[in-house]
């Protein structure tokens, strides 16, 4: 559901939903300023770390993992999953991308804290664009952490949004 954060259905629908969970641990996330957000909510919910909405036009490139590192990406579901390798075995790198028609979702990139630094991020971000690219995908979007938004912002992506996100903490 996308809603205007002036509009008052966007506040009578985040009390809505947020009211209606009974489950901790669940996540609730909008694009709208986070201390707005706050004002809505009930007890029991707890601001999450800063992120943002970033998009881009994704763009086919070469990609080659340093040396020392491996490369892998697989498709299952839908959704291609690309892992760098250190030579331990050990997955240095990560992230995950789903496409839906011309769009495709980023989701869960890390690189290790002992391999950052190399290019990894850069590796796995491009490596996944042209997955998503060969399936149809023109636009990428994705929620960024304060720490990742470098990371993107320096391969072209671009905010969009501020993306306030809360966790339900049940109450004694």
């Amino acid at each position: 559901m996308l809603l205007d954060a002036d509009e008052p259905a966007a506040e009578a629908a985040v009390r809505k939903v947020a009211g209606s969970v009974t489950v901790p641990n669940t996540w609730l996330k909008a694009f709208v300023a986070p201390e707005l957000v706050a004002s809505w909510l009930p007890p029991g919910w707890t601001s999450g770390p800063p992120t943002f909405l970033m998009a881009t036009q994704l763009c086919p490139s070469e990609v080659r993992a340093p040396d020392g590192y491996a490369l892998t990406a697989e498709t299952r579901a839908g959704v291609t999953f690309v892992r760098v390798l250190a030579t331990d075995g050990a997955v240095a790198a990560r992230g995950q991308i789903a496409v839906t028609g011309e769009s495709a979702v980023v989701d869960q990139v890390e690189t290790d804290p002992a391999h950052q630094r190399r290019g990894l991020g850069s590796l796995v971000m491009r490596t996944l664009a042209n997955g998503a690219v060969a399936r149809g995908a023109s636009t990428g979007v994705l929620g960024a952490s304060a720490e990742g938004r470098a990371l993107y912002e320096a391969l072209g992506w671009k905010v969009h949004a501020p993306l306030a996100g809360f966790v339900y903490r049940a109450t004694a």
